[in-house]
C-alpha cells in the first residue's frame, strides 16, 4: 500500500490531520482523568484519608501513553517488587548478561502483547515525589481504537474509561495501607517460591537462574507480572506453586477481583447524565468481550497466553461480589472494605458474597 501522499496537490494534508487527531486525543483524556475524579468520589462515597478534595486537588499523576510507554511503566513495576528477591538469589551478584537477557525477552514479550489490550492502569506502587498517590496511565492508541471500533461517542468512552481508572486511584486514596498489604504479600509470595525452589517441581528452567532447584529469572518476572495483575498466563509459572502458596495467591487475587469489580461497577452508576451514552457504551463493550472470550484459533491461544479469560473472570465476580454487597448493606456497608485488611473478603467470599456480609456486619 502506498504511503499518503504529502505533496500541495493532495486533498488533504494527512500528517497535520494525524498530528491534530493526536494532540485532540491526548487532550480528551487528561480532561476526562481530571473530570471523572470527582464523580468517581461523588459515586463511590470514598475520599483520600489524608484529607485531599479530590474536586481540587488530584488523586493520581495522570500519564497519557503509547503502548511502549505502558510497556516500560510495567518493566519499572515488575523491577521494583523482583529486583531485591533477584538479586538475594543471585547471592548478592549482578546476574550475567545472558540471564538477564533470557528474563527481559520473556517478561518483554508478555508485556509486548498486553500493551496492545490495556485500556487504562492505576499503578499505586512506584509512586515518588512526582507522583505520591500513584500514576494513572492512559493508553491513548488502544482507548482510540476501540472507541472506533465500538462506534461510541468518543468524548463519553473516554469518561467512562477514566471513571474506572480513577475510582481505583480513590481506592487506594481511601485505603493508603492496601499498596503496602499487596506488596508485601505479592513480595512475601515470590520470596517463598524463590527460596523454596520450584514448589512442588523441584526443578529450575535454564534460562535464567545458574542454580539447579531455583527459579530463573524469568519465572520470577513472570510470576510478579501474574500476581499483580491476575492473570494466569498458562505457560506453566503457576505450576511452580506448592499448595499454601497458591492458597496465597489465590488471597491476593480476590483482592484483585475486588478493586477490578468495584471499579467496573461505580464507572456505570455515574448515570446518563454524566455520561449520556453510558448503556451503548456498556453493552457493546460487554458484547466486544463476549466476542473476544469466544474466539477460536490463533486469537484462543493468544487470550490463554495473555490470561485474558482469567481477568475477564475476575471482573465479572468482583462485580457480582460488589452488586450483592451493596444490595445487601448499601454503600457504606461496601465501603467498610476499604478500612483494614481484616476486611478484605477471602477468595471464598467474592464467591459467597453473603459469606462476608456475616463475617464483617454480623
Amino acid at each position: 500500500m502506498r504511503a499518503p501522499s504529502t505533496e500541495p496537490t493532495a486533498p488533504v494534508d494527512w500528517p497535520t490531520a494525524a498530528r491534530e487527531d493526536l494532540v485532540e486525543l491526548v487532550a480528551g483524556l487528561r480532561a476526562a482523568a481530571t473530570t471523572a475524579t470527582a464523580h468517581a468520589a461523588r459515586i463511590t462515597g470514598l475520599l483520600p484519608a489524608d484529607g485531599a478534595d479530590p474536586q481540587a486537588e488530584p488523586v493520581s499523576k495522570v500519564q497519557v501513553v503509547d503502548r511502549a510507554g505502558w510497556a516500560a511503566a510495567n518493566v519499572r513495576l515488575i523491577e521494583s517488587l523482583s529486583g531485591p528477591l533477584v538479586r538475594e538469589l543471585s547471592d548478592g551478584k549482578v546476574p550475567s548478561r545472558p540471564m538477564r537477557l533470557a528474563g527481559a525477552v520473556e517478561v518483554g514479550s508478555v508485556l509486548g502483547l498486553l500493551s496492545g489490550k490495556v485500556l487504562g492502569q492505576f499503578d499505586p506502587f512506584t509512586s515518588d515525589a512526582t507522583a505520591p498517590r500513584g500514576r494513572l496511565l492512559l493508553v491513548a492508541p488502544n482507548v482510540l481504537q476501540v472507541e472506533r471500533s465500538l462506534g461510541v461517542v468518543p468524548e463519553d468512552f473516554r469518561l467512562w474509561v477514566a471513571l474506572h481508572e480513577q475510582t481505583h486511584a480513590l481506592q487506594f486514596a481511601a485505603a493508603p495501607w492496601l499498596a503496602g498489604h499487596l506488596r508485601a504479600r505479592a513480595s512475601e509470595l515470590l520470596a517463598d517460591v524463590g527460596r523454596s525452589g520450584m514448589g512442588r517441581s523441584g526443578t529450575a528452567r535454564s534460562s535464567g537462574m545458574a542454580r539447579p532447584g531455583r527459579p530463573a529469572l524469568g519465572d520470577l518476572a513472570q510470576l510478579a507480572v501474574e500476581i499483580l495483575s491476575g492473570r494466569d498466563s498458562g505457560n506453566g509459572v503457576l505450576d511452580l506453586l506448592a499448595d499454601e502458596q497458591k492458597r496465597a495467591l489465590e488471597e491476593v487475587s480476590a483482592v484483585m477481583s475486588l478493586l477490578e469489580g468495584h471499579a467496573d461497577v461505580f464507572m456505570d452508576a455515574v448515570g446518563r447524565s454524566v455520561v449520556p451514552s453510558v448503556r451503548q457504551i456498556r453493552s457493546r463493550f460487554e458484547a466486544r468481550r463476549d466476542a473476544a472470550a469466544n474466539a477460536v484459533g490463533p486469537q484462543r491461544v493468544l487470550r490463554r497466553l495473555l490470561g485474558l479469560d482469567a481477568k475477564l473472570a475476575q471482573y465479572r465476580d468482583g462485580a457480582a461480589f460488589v452488586r450483592e454487597v451493596r444490595r445487601s448493606v448499601g454503600v457504606d456497608g461496601l465501603n467498610v472494605v476499604w478500612t483494614s485488611p481484616e476486611h478484605l473478603p477471602t477468595s471464598r467470599e467474592i464467591a459467597d458474597p453473603r459469606a462476608w456480609v456475616r463475617r464483617v456486619h454480623g
